[in-house]
């Protein structure tokens, strides 16, 4: 099994510039998909703390870019953890464009995440639950802290 998550997607046209590349903002919407689809498929009990009470702040995000993809291109997502604190989420990202003549690096992101409950004027720190625990710990790239 990989060490990473990943989702697959085809870049369609409304993804892509005047110039015919993809536009830069579509690799934070990819992460927040990938993200997404993690938690419906590996900690979908979340998915229910955010509809009662549990945020997922994104606190930042970040994208570096090594190489064009144009429309049609297949692309690899790979989420890992990179790091875990009592209330806060780190992930990176590789966006691995898939081609017959084998994968290629094209970008590299993070994005973190707090999580906080309460309502919207009092919302505080929460730890992390333990099903994103659980479920994070195959997708682990570093060593993980526990004590922040």
């Amino acid at each position: 099994m990989p060490d990473y998550y990943e989702i697959r997607h085809t870049v369609g046209f409304e993804e892509t510039n005047l110039v015919g590349n993809v536009y830069y903002v579509n690799y934070l919407r990819w992460q927040g998909r990938c993200r997404e689809m993690f938690l419906k498929e590996k900690a979908p009990a979340v998915l229910e703390e955010v509809r009662d009470d549990l945020k997922l702040f994104t606190l930042k995000v970040d994208c570096e870019f090594f190489a064009e993809i144009t429309a049609f291109d297949e692309l690899s997502v790979r989420m890992r953890l990179e790091e875990l604190t009592q209330t806060q989420v780190q992930f990176a990202f590789d966006y691995v464009h898939l081609a017959p003549e084998g994968e290629r690096l094209v970008a590299r992101g993070r994005q973190r995440i707090a999580c906080m409950r309460g309502p919207n004027t009092a919302t505080v720190p929460a730890r992390v639950p333990d099903q994103l625990r659980a479920a994070l710990v195959p997708y682990s790239s570093a060593a993980l802290t526990g004590g922040r």
